[in-house]
């Protein structure tokens, strides 16, 4: 049972390799009628939908994302880049004046706004090539998140219907991700503004509508002006590390008490503001306490790889050092299908991981720390080298 648990775990991830064609047009039908039924001009539909096509690539890029795949070392390391923080800081004050003037409308201050433009395109350098219909088409009729992406190809629709971008131009990334902060349709369709004053939402073109728009969201999300997004902390020598997880928040004043200071030694402010603790390298890596606003980050992107990499580039970008303590260079490097057997010895042992998808996520992290806390292990939910040999499971080109 445990060996067909595991086989049909790892089928899940494998690309769909000639996708029917038959079966692709039928759904896309089926879309085009829904469509049509919530009020997308018929036309509009039949020029957009009659042109998507089903793309391979798209599936594979959709199991391959580094937020699941990639060790931290690895992942801050692409993106929180010395080029990208000197561009970034020549950015903020080419830009000052548009960016103080959407934290006066939002509250955000101009730092984590080009951080996120940095993060999402590179401050504008990279789109992305995929037909965003096509791309959004094709994962509407995937099985695995169709009536997301269907909202969101629906959503597509309306842009175009609205006049916002033509069909030939609204180029994104693999997920549908679109303009210079990759706003996803339904994202656009919502909390997308004009801040040039010319009439029209153009995220492509217009870097006031597109930094003016990516206040917006943050602000819809909750962004709190009066805090920022966390800090890396330093931990006392005994530490009890099974307290770190994004599920178990405290007040600053009760991280204090437990001798958390600052990376100056400075104690934690003396306040009630709910932080919880983040090891995304384990504990050999760096901490932080991550505040409300990380959960706003969060609301972008779901990732907590990505969270951090925002706040340590806005970070950076504002003229901050670089980590205190740096992640470990030689972390292990798991594949999702390495993930998915982890999650299955795991659940097979009775630390409970969820469904084995391959998904190195909170309750896998969760299930990680309980098993190491019964075996005696530092319990930092972190899968090292130890606990993955515990567990049986040998890395291909790690051993």
């Amino acid at each position: 049972m445990k060996k067909m648990l595991l086989a049909a775990a790892l089928a899940a991830l494998v690309p769909i390799e000639g996708f029917a064609e038959s079966a692709f047009e039928a759904c896309i039908g089926d879309i085009r009628a829904r469509a049509v039924y919530e009020g997308v001009d018929a036309d509009v539909a039949d020029r957009v939908l009659g042109r998507v096509r089903h793309l391979d690539r798209v599936i594979e890029l959709d199991q391959r994302q580094p937020e699941f795949t990639t060790p931290f070392v690895d992942y801050l390391g692409r993106r929180v880049t010395t080029q990208r923080i000197e561009r970034g800081r020549a950015l903020l004050q080419t830009h000052r004046a548009l960016l103080e003037r959407v934290q006066a409308a939002t509250g955000v201050p101009p730092a984590y706004l080009v951080a996120f433009w940095g993060l999402e395109t590179n401050y504008g350098s990279y789109f992305g090539r995929m037909s965003v219909p096509s791309a959004l088409a094709t994962l509407a009729c995937d099985p695995r998140r169709a009536a997301y992406f269907t909202e969101e190809l629906i959503a597509a629709l309306r842009i175009i219907e609205e006049g916002a971008i033509p069909l030939e131009r609204m180029e994104g990334s693999w997920a549908g991700a679109m303009g210079h902060v990759q706003f996803m349709p339904s994202v656009f369709l919502r909390h997308a503004v004009d801040g040039d004053g010319d009439g029209k939402r153009d995220l492509w073109n217009s870097i006031p509508d597109a930094m003016m728009s990516a206040g917006n969201f943050l602000s819809a999300l909750g962004w709190d002006p009066k805090y920022r997004w966390g800090r890396e902390v330093v931990l006392p020598h005994g530490f009890d590390y099974s307290q770190a997880g994004r599920t178990e928040r405290r007040p600053l004043n009760e991280w204090r008490s437990l001798g958390v200071t600052d990376v100056h030694g400075n104690a934690v402010a003396d306040i009630d503001l709910e932080a919880a603790l983040l090891l995304p390298a384990g504990h050999l890596g760096p901490a932080f306490l991550v505040y409300p606003n990380f959960n706003v980050i969060m609301g972008w992107n779901r990732s907590e790889f990505y969270a951090l990499s925002v706040g340590h580039l806005a970070d950076r970008i504002s003229g901050a050092g670089r980590l205190h303590r740096p992640p470990p260079a030689h972390a292990p490097r798991l594949s999702r299908a390495e993930v998915v057997q982890l999650q299955s010895q795991l659940n097979e042992s009775g630390f409970d991981s969820g469904e084995a998808d391959g998904i190195l996520g909170p309750a896998t992290r969760n299930a990680i720390s309980q098993y190491q806390l019964a075996q005696g292990m530092i319990a930092d939910g972190f899968p090292d080298e130890t606990l993955l040999a515990r567990l049986g499971i040998s890395l291909k080109g790690q051993q």
